[in-house]
């Protein structure tokens, strides 16, 4: 038996099916994805803060093509990214009656079709967007929603970028998976300081270590790396500044499987161990999905919802696991499930099952001090 794949969220997403392709806000308020409707494909918003969800179209004057990005805004407006030729438009839509109002914010230009544009997921507090566009030798960091005039670049980080994970409330602190020099690492990027580059994750000297999921009020990680097992990814987790070491749990090695982490409930502050991760699990059997704490042994599995959109997802701080989905009776739903909280495991129990590897390299002092501070 073949011990189990790993997928970051955003690497997943890029083979999925366009109609897979669904974003939440940072608070769960509201969520975008491209639909189909008959052949043609068109934005859509889903309001997911009120007594019951709701699904608002936002069709523009032709059908978009399959591989247009959308992306919620904190304030109900929806962002396109659209490619024309080599320039990467942007614009906000918002729902005016019955027709689609649209707002151009600009464009990226690309002067080579090697470059890859793609959006980053959503800020905390959802006020700016921001989006990647990666060459052969680096990787641009671009401000296209929420400045104050046009699309920005705001870094540039040596090396290919790719993942994209917002640590910090400000959203200033991003982390990103760099290529350089045959091996992958975390590294972060303050965007509070002209784009500053500082190493995040660095497991051991030869490792391919990327960071998946962040929880920025307990500062749990989950990340993938092959340290532990030269040659095969597993999953892992740490705490950001933490002094101990990565942990391997077994309970994240499904024979046959791949396993995507999505969703990290907030709100644990001082208990991190205690916080929720969900799953999602492709297997011989179909999708479905995972919850695990990291004081867990095993991993619980519970069946996804009929439309479940794959990697897709919250959790509230209570514990509440809420899936979005559409089915033909169904175009907007939202499946809340409730699994059990964590359980301490028996005494030396943890310890045996998860080997000790050298600690990530923390996110450094002076950054940190700083977002805490302001």
């Amino acid at each position: 038996m073949t011990a189990c794949a790993i997928e970051s969220p955003s690497t997943g997403a890029e083979h999925e099916a366009p109609t897979t392709r669904y974003a939440i806000t940072a608070d769960g308020a509201y969520a975008a994805r491209l639909a189909l409707d008959g052949e043609n494909w068109f934005p859509e918003r889903w309001t997911l803060d009120g007594p019951e969800p709701y699904a608002v179209p936002l069709p523009g004057g032709q059908p978009e093509e399959p591989g247009t990005e959308v992306h919620p805004m904190g304030d109900g407006r929806v962002l396109i990214h659209r490619l024309v030729e080599q320039r990467h438009a942007f614009s906000l839509l918002y729902p005016t009656g019955p027709g689609t109002g649209e707002l151009a914010v600009g464009a990226v230009e690309c002067g080579s079709d090697d470059t890859y544009v793609t959006l980053l997921p959503p800020t905390p507090g959802g006020e700016r967007a921001y989006a990647l566009a990666v060459c052969e030798t680096s990787t641009a960091v671009w401000l296209v929603a929420g400045g104050a005039a046009g699309p920005e670049r705001v870094a540039e980080v040596p090396g290919r970028c790719s993942g994209g994970v917002w640590l910090e409330p400000a959203g200033r602190m991003l982390a990103l998976d760099r290529e350089l020099a045959g091996r992958t690492k975390t590294v972060v990027v303050d965007l509070g300081r002209d784009g500053e580059v500082s190493p995040l994750l660095e497991i051991a000297p030869e490792s391919d270590d990327r960071l998946l999921l962040a929880d920025p009020d307990s500062g749990l990680v989950v990340l993938s790396s092959d340290a532990a097992s030269p040659g095969q990814e597993r999953l892992g987790w740490g705490v950001l500044g933490s002094t101990l070491p990565v942990r391997f749990p077994g309970a994240l090695r499904l024979p046959d499987c791949t396993v995507t982490p999505f969703a990290i409930q907030p709100g644990q502050v001082l208990t991190p161990e205690t916080c929720a991760v969900a799953l999602r699990v492709d297997g011989p059997l179909g999708t479905w999905v995972a919850t695990w704490h990291p004081t867990d042994l095993r991993l619980r599995h519970l069946p996804a919802p009929e439309g479940w959109l794959p990697s897709s997802g919250l959790w509230t701080p209570e514990g509440v696991l809420r899936l979005p989905y559409a089915t033909a009776q169904t175009p907007c739903g939202v499946a809340e499930l409730t699994p059990p909280t964590a359980t301490p495991p028996p005494a030396g129990a943890a310890k045996a099952t998860e080997p000790e590897t050298p600690r990530p390299v923390p996110l450094r002092e002076a950054p940190l001090a700083t977002v805490a501070a302001g």
